[in-house]
């Protein structure tokens, strides 16, 4: 069974009910800060940490004093834009103490479905993480429609676990776990303390569950634990409304673990191999043997480009002969490339005209043969 205290790097999702007072509307500023707090700590052993935060539209409708459980979609959005901003602030302000910076990363169904969306929003994470930042992650409500949804971030949050391999995924819920049976309909409803496989038999025992404010119930957190734990992240159901609850956690409070299968980067190297490549770049022997002691493929190494590829899309890399050397998504376009192969990273901006990445095809984006 996973440990939070063994976590490397983390994602924990936070559920409107538990960061908004339903009967006011107001946030539960004393609870945030004692989040804040737990967040802090895991950060100090090393850690990285990600926030999939739910509220906005909570917070908004509160200001806007809209009522009713269901909003129209333009109500809901205009309160999504205006719940926003407080519940960037509130995220700001209550972790700002322990010296830890904030940034609020808003994403829809498509940034995930398309791989050019997927790369760069993998590389801004991880560049946050870099510097040490707590992202902040919801749902941009101000501009998703139902066919760019994924209406709740239980599903989010194990995207945004997969994306940037995280090792820990916990949903902190107004449940203390997963159960044969809703607890509050069934006495006799048991918890299960570990679920290694989701079977047809525990997929049957979900039921829709949920508060008012908040849109998942127990089929969601499957599917959320189906998607994390086959791409190597374990993942956690707790009750989430005690003051303090990853420490909670940690000290052994109830909760439901799901093991991961296999290791995350291992996951990561497995979806990337069994892609069909869209083309071939070719690389001289410097880059074969960069590549063969770990490195990213950079510009310079490029003698020659194949095929009709986009940004994101997986390209095999050929090296001196023709001989295979792996597969990985390339951060280029075909036509950038040929543009840029055998330059130096400080040309690139020269050659293009505009900006561009340092690395063609990042060491994590890519699988060795």
């Amino acid at each position: 069974m996973a440990a939070l205290s063994e976590a490397r790097r983390l994602v924990v999702k936070i559920g409107s009910a538990l960061l908004v007072d339903r009967a006011s509307g107001d946030l539960r500023g004393d609870w945030l800060k004692s989040l804040s707090a737990d967040v802090a700590r895991i950060k100090r052993r090393g850690a990285d940490v990600i926030l999939v935060s739910s509220g906005s539209i909570a917070l908004g409708r509160g200001v806007l004093g809209l009522k009713g459980s269901d909003l129209p979609l333009e109500q809901s959005q205009a309160a999504a834009a205006v719940g926003q901003i407080r519940l960037a602030r509130a995220y700001e302000e209550a972790l700002a103490p322990h010296g830890i910076t904030t940034g609020q990363v808003l994403v829809t169904l498509e940034d995930s479905a398309d791989r050019r969306r997927y790369l760069n929003s993998r590389a801004t994470l991880e560049t946050l993480l870099g510097f040490g930042v707590v992202p902040i992650v919801n749902e941009n409500d101000t501009v998703a429609t139902d066919e760019i949804r994924y209406g709740d971030n239980d599903r989010l949050a194990a995207q945004v676990a997969v994306t940037v391999g995280a090792d820990q995924l916990i949903l902190l819920s107004d449940v203390d776990g997963f159960y044969s049976a809703s607890p509050a309909l069934d006495p006799a409803a048991i918890r299960f303390d570990l679920i290694e496989t989701i079977t047809p038999e525990i997929e049957a025992m979900a039921g829709d569950a949920g508060s008012g404010l908040s849109k998942g119930g127990m089929k969601t957190k499957l599917m959320a634990a189906r998607m994390a734990t086959a791409g190597g992240c374990a993942m956690a159901i707790t009750e989430g409304s005690r003051h303090n609850p990853l420490l909670a956690l940690e000290n052994g409070a109830p909760c439901t673990w799901f093991s991961a299968q296999g290791d995350p980067q291992a996951a990561r190297k497995n979806w990337i191999a069994t892609m069909k490549p869209r083309g071939q770049i070719s690389v001289d022997a410097g880059a074969a043997a960069a590549l063969a002691n770990g490195k990213s493929l950079l510009p310079a190494g490029v003698i020659a480009v194949a095929g009709a590829f986009g940004r994101g899309d997986p390209v095999t890399i050929a090296g001196p002969g023709g001989r295979p050397l792996g597969q990985g998504l390339a951060r280029y376009t075909a036509d950038e490339t040929r543009q840029i192969r055998g330059c130096r990273s400080s040309e690139i901006a020269a050659r293009l005209g505009y900006a561009g990445r340092a690395v063609l095809i990042h060491r994590d984006d890519m699988v060795r043969s």
